[in-house]
């Protein structure tokens, strides 16, 4: 058990390193965008908006390829199995139904659905945040 929960946070330790790294330049670029005064405010969000949830939704996929190859590295689910799909199967607790970790493996699934949650509650806080500020900045800007 110790040795499933320390490879989990190692990688969770990696995906949250990437994500910070992620967020502060979605945040320095979403500050630099909507701080541009323009006379089309809603194109501006669109965009704005449009262009974070991109970058966080790559951010997303990279993290789970981070999963994928922690479960490689320790052989944690069956020969076979495509373990990028098996990390997005978790990663969103989307829940099992065709793959299941091997047995010696069972805590992985739910460290890599709770880094998941983790980090997707994240993103949508940085979403909200970001679009608050674009909207708020439009209207003092006369938008």
């Amino acid at each position: 058990m110790l040795r499933q929960l320390l490879v989990s946070i190692a990688i969770s330790v990696c995906n949250i390193a990437i994500h910070a790294v992620v967020m502060e330049a979605v945040l320095r670029a979403a500050r630099a965008a909507s701080g541009r005064a323009t006379s089309h405010q809603s194109l501006q969000l669109i965009a704005v908006m449009t262009a974070t949830v991109s970058v966080l939704m790559a951010a997303h996929i990279a993290e789970v390829i981070v999963w994928s190859l922690g479960y490689a590295m320790v052989d944690a689910a069956p020969s076979g199995t495509d373990l990028v799909y098996f990390a997005f199967v978790n990663y969103t607790t989307l829940g099992y139904g065709d793959v299941t970790p091997l047995q010696r493996w069972h805590l992985i699934g739910p460290m890599t659905a709770m880094n998941g949650v983790l980090l997707f509650g994240w993103s949508t806080a940085v979403i909200f945040s970001i679009l608050q500020k674009t909207w708020r900045t439009g209207r003092t800007n006369g938008g």
